[in-house]
């Protein structure tokens, strides 16, 4: 094996010897003939030059190899980044476009005076989400302007509500009720109107819940008997404690005496829905009541013909009988009463209500047009 090993060594060193020898190299200019002699040294340092060369080339390739690849990586993930950035800015102004559409078309329909309380509640824009990150902060922000103007609007439409809403309590408490009873919070029941108050916007919500009690107290304003059942009649009896004129003796009255031609017309002084067009034997004679919600109802007797039907839904202003002398009665006269939650009180008060609720209930006769009534010069 020793020997196997020593004549391998001795035949790389043949190789190297014959390889690494002194080399003669000859150069002719044309004139002269030089010899150069090479030495094993020369050879051996021009070797180790070339692969220390080829060292360093292939460290430096395999450097730029690494760096190139390091750069391209950075440089995905960089564009990655900017994908994501680019994706949060379309989201995020895609998002606030919504919502600013979303708060127009609500406040569009608090202005136009005939939105529905379901309606609404499902249009009620939610709290503004928060972006992401800083470029979709940016965008959130350049619709900074329009938010504003909208928050104005919002403020100014809440205000306008509530001066409406001053009004209308004004009114209703210049004929002697109380605005309480047009609220439905003392009572359960009425559509369902989804709100979830949670996520609403405050601000929004703020506005709407304003709207609805405006809403609840005009609707409730409407309900309201205004102005006289007959365009021309003569005073004959009054309210309460009086002298009975077939028994002559102290009996209460529960409503008042209009005297007129036998076929005056009479008509409703409020919207509501029929509730009795009938013959009483209890000395109303031919007499119509009106339910106008609210706990508020009308009655008109003595009528020599019934015009309005048991179910009829009726406007203030809507004829809907005849004047007579039917039942208990002396001569063509209109017996009118206005009666609250059963009770009768004195209708003199509704029959002049003043410039407030009869300017409210023409408003309103323009927006939600459910108010009638006999013109002014009846």
């Amino acid at each position: 094996m020793t020997d196997s090993i020593a004549a391998t060594n001795a035949d790389w060193r043949e190789t190297f010897r014959s390889i690494l020898k002194p080399r003669d190299i000859f150069l002719h200019d044309g004139r002269n003939l030089r010899r150069f002699r090479v030495g094993v040294g020369v050879q051996l340092a021009a070797i180790f030059a070339a692969f220390a060369l080829l060292a360093w080339s292939a460290f430096a390739t395999v450097r730029a190899i690494d760096a190139m690849t390091g750069d391209v990586a950075q440089m995905q993930r960089q564009v990655a980044s900017m994908e994501a950035d680019l994706q949060a800015i379309r989201v995020a102004a895609a998002r606030r476009a919504a919502l600013l559409e979303q708060r127009q078309i609500f406040l569009a329909r608090v202005l136009s005076g005939d939105a529905e309380p379901a309606e609404l509640a499902a249009l009620m824009p939610p709290v503004a989400r928060a972006p992401d990150n800083e470029a979709a902060r940016a965008i959130a922000a350049s619709f900074g302007r329009v938010e504003d103007m909208q928050a104005d609007m919002a403020v100014q439409a809440r205000n306008a509500a509530r001066q409406r809403y001053l009004q209308a309590v004004q009114a209703i408490r210049q004929v002697g009720l109380n605005p309480a009873r047009f609220h439905r919070g003392g009572s359960m029941g009425g559509p369902f109107e989804p709100l979830n108050a949670n996520n609403a916007d405050p601000d929004y919500r703020a506005l709407f819940m304003t709207w609805r009690r405006l809403d609840q107290l005009e609707h409730g304003v409407a309900a309201i008997p205004s102005g006289k059942p007959v365009q021309v009649a003569d005073f004959t009896s009054g309210f309460g404690g009086r002298s009975d004129p077939f028994r002559h003796r102290a009996a209460f009255h529960a409503g008042i005496d209009l005297a007129g031609p036998v076929g005056t017309p009479i008509y409703a002084t409020a919207d509501g829905i029929v509730a009795r067009s009938e013959y009483n034997n209890g000395g109303y004679g031919n007499m119509v009541e009106i339910n106008h919600g609210q706990g508020i109802t009308t009655r008109y007797g003595h009528m020599s013909r019934r015009i309005a039907q048991v179910g009829q839904r009726v406007q203030r202003g809507d004829l809907i009988g005849l004047m007579g002398s039917t039942g208990r009665s002396t001569g063509s006269h209109l017996h009118y009463e206005v009666r609250i939650d059963g009770r009768a009180i004195n209708p003199v008060p509704f029959l002049d209500t003043g410039t407030t609720l009869v300017a409210l209930q023409q408003r309103l006769q323009g927006e939600h047009a459910a108010v009638g009534g006999p013109a002014a010069s009846r």
